[in-house]
């Protein structure tokens, strides 16, 4: 028993030197590398097996070593800064809110989709479902995305307050792509996922694109019913206190890859993102005005 303890002190003890150890090495040296997360809005696959170069040209171009990391859900990826288990991440708009008001996190640049900084929310619905307009909605299952996502929650809540439509079954599916498989699958009537406008040849680009290679109909089994106002799109996050010098370096080289062929069809395969410019907190004043409006609590949503 003695032997038992004496053994389980040890563990603990070496545990926490190897952590201790690891802070005190130098941020981006091999053995404290950077942590870089990455929100997943898509398949974990997609984003894991598309950044591993964008991680070698990272250290490459900075000269640090970086470790990616790719959460179950967004409110993870928020709590990774207050643990500092995350020094940079790309987030979805009201994560990053989130971030910057309980862990001071700070945006510093911002994605470009299709040539613009914003995006939208679509409601969309099976076409059986009987659904041909908002007032429709009342009573119908509906799939939500993830309770802090601006396009495929808070935004599609607002349009259904405003219209005083009561839904029926409501579940929350987590990624886009799921709540268009539950709605092509008739799973549920209606949901809720992030819109793009269409391409001047008129191939879609919103949330329905995501699974059209599994279901090639889904154009004419899922329509959209309406869109919600613009949203500023997602923006790289930077960790309160992170040495300028690693935020300069990581800024200038995240652009230069994405100016190349190879970084923009990357960040194409995991976030449709073409671009990237400069940003600052103040550009999310008007999404926190719109929460406000709502009268969404953070707590509320982190129980979902």
């Amino acid at each position: 028993m003695l032997r038992t303890i004496k053994a389980a002190l040890l563990i603990a003890t070496l545990a926490t030197l190897g952590v201790s150890c690891q802070k005190d090495e130098k941020l981006g040296s091999q053995g404290n590398p950077i942590k870089l997360y990455f929100t997943p809005s898509v398949d974990a696959d997609t984003i894991a097996s598309n950044s591993t170069e964008f991680l070698m040209f990272l250290e490459k171009e900075t000269g640090y070593f970086f470790k990616s990391g790719i959460p179950t859900n967004y409110i993870a990826v928020v709590e990774a800064f207050g643990s500092e288990r995350a020094d940079i991440a790309v987030m979805n708009s009201f994560g990053y809110l989130m971030a910057n008001e309980k862990y001071g996190a700070e945006a510093k640049l911002k994605v470009l989709r299709y040539g613009h900084d914003y995006y939208q929310g679509q409601i969309i619905a099976h076409v059986d479902s009987g659904i041909n307009s908002v007032a429709d909605l009342e009573g119908k299952k509906f799939a939500f995305t993830d309770p802090s996502s601006t396009s495929g929650y808070m935004f599609p809540l607002k349009i259904l307050k405003d219209n005083e439509v009561k839904l029926g079954n409501q579940t929350f599916a987590i990624k886009h792509d799921n709540v268009v498989t539950m709605i092509y699958q008739k799973q549920v009537d209606a949901g809720a996922t992030y819109y793009s406008a269409a391409s001047e040849t008129g191939e879609i680009r919103d949330a329905r694109a995501r699974v059209k290679t599994q279901f090639p109909d889904v154009e004419d089994k899922v329509k959209i019913i309406t869109t919600t106002e613009k949203i500023p799109n997602d923006p790289f996050v930077f960790r309160k206190g992170l040495d300028k010098e690693v935020t300069t370096k990581f800024i200038a080289a995240v652009k230069k890859f994405i100016a190349t062929k190879e970084g923009k069809d990357i960040f194409t395969n995991i976030y449709s993102v073409e671009g990237l410019v400069d940003t600052n907190d103040q550009e999310y004043d008007g999404l926190r005005g719109m929460i406000k409006a709502l009268n969404l609590k953070t707590a509320d949503l982190l129980k979902k």
